[in-house]
């Protein structure tokens, strides 16, 4: 049910970056931003850097160091589930789309794209790319890819995303052109093609071919230790335009502070996922870059819609106006990020901000609570240290409850198993998500059969709405269904949203052209194509 792909490896390995000296590791800082349970899906504006580097300048190799997952890391773009399986990923393939800063799909080895007037039928018009021995990216390419994600006897990262689509009747019109058949309307069907995962690999590669891969993306393969390292060079050929780099080199650090002092060494360019306190004692001070990638993941505490307390609306309306969202912030998250307005998606394409922004109202809290019959309400919080902020959450909204009456008793359940503990059991939970687009979200969460609908919200009316957008042509109208939804799940949904998270990286002050405005595993987010040393 995570929404981002996990950064906590299934094996630590403190300081394991190769060739480096473990005493370069000594911890300037405190702290390890486990993401374990965010799982993406990702989709905004076109690409391009952020910062002012001058030119770029051709040349040099740059090291990024991210935590890793030990044997388990893979070049099988379908299974990756690491943002260092991610990043390895977009160096050494392309997908048909991706998402931009607003979530927005983008096109990328797909040129255009053409629904039927009944929107269960998209045609996809691919542009000229090559795979790195030569051959064209062509449309049985590209149905080979899907066919294989959606085998019933595996366990891909975008087999459900790939759902809505008939892959048995859908067919290659040309070399260049898929015609894909849907099994319903699906009016944003270009949020499938950019799923997480929906790499394009050649027609018939097999697992034994992912030793030595063969992509169409920007960077070739050259080496790959799993749990240490990964080396590719520059793609030339690309259809996208040859990257800067002549190589690019992932490193594993599982640790964040192996990672920062690697960063404060010099002995690596880029350091992904810093913690907030790493962030502010070195930002603005001349040594590093910090580099702040907005609207990264959605905070929250999910409340069970279905069972007591929450199935009464009153109590839900309540919690929302008990929380101090700044408080939230400031507290959980040392103020990375920006506060919440119990909706997903903040600055994502549909997203309702022209909602007023709630405030803690404790007056009002407690008078719906005793409407509702909740006054001495006793309830229990379910929180782990799976994820940054959440113990810290849990704490500080259990002082936030007090000062309205309610008792909260915060449990800590298992890293290992919180995400499938929390789907069924318990009542109120702490939660968070990665980015995706606002209609991915109500699809894969809040809609009666989705698998992971955290709140069991279960509307056949909010189920209607959803098919309504999806059969609705036009933008415009389609937004407006959405903006539907969204009131009504600010006014009485099970998501009490108090915040969305920064994503922190780090990067040595020669590194140029890092996008400071994409969501992490959006299309700009580690986009070392673009990226110049100076």
């Amino acid at each position: 049910m995570t929404e981002l792909p996990s950064s906590r490896p299934t094996r630590r390995e403190p300081g394991d970056l190769p060739g480096l000296r473990r005493r370069g590791f000594l911890a300037a800082s405190a702290g390890v931003t486990a993401a374990a349970g965010l799982v993406l899906a990702g989709c905004g504006t076109a690409p391009g850097p952020s910062d002012t580097g001058g030119s770029p300048r051709r040349g040099g190799r740059l090291r990024a160091a991210f935590a890793g997952g030990g044997a388990s890391e893979t070049l099988d773009p379908h299974l990756g589930n690491l943002f260092a399986d991610a990043a390895r990923a977009k160096a050494l393939y392309d997908k048909l789309a991706d998402c931009g800063t607003d979530m927005a799909a983008r096109p990328r080895l797909a040129a255009k794209w053409e629904p039927n007037d009944t929107l269960d039928r998209w045609r996809i018009t691919l542009r000229k790319a090559a795979f790195h021995d030569g051959r064209p990216v062509t449309a049985e390419d590209v149905l080979y890819s899907f066919r294989r994600i959606a085998d019933p006897k595996k366990a891909f990262r975008a087999k459900a995303s790939l759902e809505p689509i008939d892959l048995t009747a859908s067919r290659a019109v040309s070399p260049d052109t898929v015609e894909f058949r849907l099994k319903r309307p699906t009016a944003e069907f270009p949020n499938v093609l950019a799923a997480f995962g929906a790499y394009i690999i050649p027609k018939g590669t097999t697992t034994a071919d992912f030793a030595r891969p063969v992509g169409s993306g920007p960077f070739r393969f050259v080496s790959f230790a799993p749990g240490r390292s990964c080396v590719v060079k520059r793609n030339d050929a690309y259809w996208d335009g040859a990257p800067h780099l002549d190589e690019l080199e992932f490193v594993v650090a599982n640790e964040e502070s192996a990672r920062v002092n690697a960063l404060l060494g010099g002995q690596v360019e880029y350091a992904h996922e810093l913690n907030p306190t790493t962030a502010r004692a070195h930002e603005g001070k001349g040594q590093i870059e910090i580099v702040r990638l907005r609207n990264s993941a959605m905070q929250s505490f999910a409340m069970k819609t279905d069972r007591a307390p929450f199935d009464d609306k009153r109590v839900r309306e309540a919690f929302f106006l008990i929380a101090d969202r700044k408080e939230l912030l400031d507290g959980a998250l040392s103020g990375a990020g920006e506060i919440g307005n119990d909706l997903f998606g903040k600055g994502y394409e549909y997203y309702a901000g022209d909602l007023p922004q709630r405030h803690q109202d404790l007056d009002r809290a407690r008078h719906l609570l005793k409407q509702a019959g909740a006054e001495d309400l006793r309830i229990t919080l379910d929180t782990s240290p799976v994820a940054a902020g959440f113990t810290e959450a849990a704490g500080i909204f259990r002082d936030q409850a007090a000062k309205a009456g309610v008792t909260v008793q915060v449990r800590s359940g298992s890293k290992d198993s919180y995400w499938s503990d929390i789907l069924d059991h318990g009542t109120l939970c702490c939660y968070r998500s990665g980015a995706m687009p606002i209609e991915s979200h109500i699809s894969q969460r809040l809609l009666s059969d989705s698998t992971t609908n955290a709140t069991k919200w279960h509307h056949k009316d909010f189920d209607a709405l959803y098919q309504q957008a999806q059969s609705t042509k036009d933008k415009k109208e389609r937004a407006a269904v959405y903006g539907r939804m969204q009131r009504r799940l600010h006014a009485e949904g099970g998501f009490l949203v108090w915040g969305f998270a920064d994503w922190i990286v780090g990067t040595s002050r020669r590194v140029h052209g890092v996008a400071h405005d994409a969501p992490a595993n959006t299309l700009d987010w580690a986009r070392f194509d673009k990226v110049w040393l100076a």
